[in-house]
């Protein structure tokens, strides 16, 4: 069932947790989507797709208490999985993803005034939709190739038209700022939102994912003694036996 860990009261606080049921869908639907696909079995009960406020998600039985703690995501994803093409029937599942993704965040604000639930949706409507990453509108893995071991210690970053562009980590804002068109398709790994010229990111040299430094709490300075970066979810299937 849908958890909540605290009782969001700003807007601040229902967009963080907002991001953090966003970040586990889109891992379900995109780098964890083998997963998630063979769990739904249309010969099991009605199953729900969960996203939790620590960034995991989870397919399991809804809710059995009514009135639920949170609204609740559509019920029986599982019964057309068979019956649709894989991409459309994910797509159908973003679709009813955003929709209750909206819905918790409306819920825990209803106490908001008017502007404070427009600065809400603006927020919201910043970051691509779960429907635009799985129909492949934004592509999450139509990215910059990167030459192994450059990422981390000099920012180097390959431009979909395959030149190489290369600059400090610490002046990467600098450097890229006339080039953030080129790289607009290009999706944080964690977060799934845009790329922006204004914000630090670094290159995993094992998938070759590009993430916001904040999201997996890599600073510039840190960067600059980082031989080989590895992301949290390589660094998590390297430690597995």
């Amino acid at each position: 069932m849908a958890s909540i860990s605290f009782s969001p009261r700003t807007v601040e606080d229902i967009f963080k947790d907002y991001s953090a049921r966003r970040t586990g869908l889109v891992r379900a639907l995109t780098y964890d989507v083998d997963d998630f696909y063979s769990l739904c079995d249309p010969e099991k009960e009605n199953l729900c797709l969960y996203g939790h406020p620590n960034e995991s998600w989870e397919v399991t039985l809804p809710a059995e208490e009514v009135p639920s703690e949170l609204p609740e995501p559509a019920l029986g994803i599982n019964f057309a999985r068979d019956g649709m093409k894989r991409r459309d029937w994910l797509s159908l599942v973003a679709v009813h993803s955003d929709c209750w993704l909206l819905s918790v965040a409306f819920y825990l604000g209803a106490r908001l005034n008017c502007n404070e639930r427009k600065r809400l949706f603006s927020m919201i409507n910043d970051l691509p939709t779960l429907f635009e990453v799985a129909s492949g509108r934004k592509a999450v893995k139509d990215k910059p190739s990167m030459d192994s071991g450059s990422k981390s210690r000099n920012s180097s970053k390959r431009s979909l038209d395959g030149s190489i562009r290369i600059s400090n980590p610490k002046i990467i804002d600098e450097s890229y700022g006339e080039d953030e068109d080129e790289h607009g398709d290009t999706l944080c790994g964690s977060c799934g939102g845009n790329y922006n010229a204004d914000e630090f990111w670094i290159g995993c040299d094992i998938c070759e994912r590009w993430f916001h430094g904040k999201c997996v709490r890599i600073t510039p300075a840190k960067a600059d003694n980082i031989k080989q970066y590895k992301c949290p979810s390589c660094s998590t299937k390297k430690g597995r036996p």
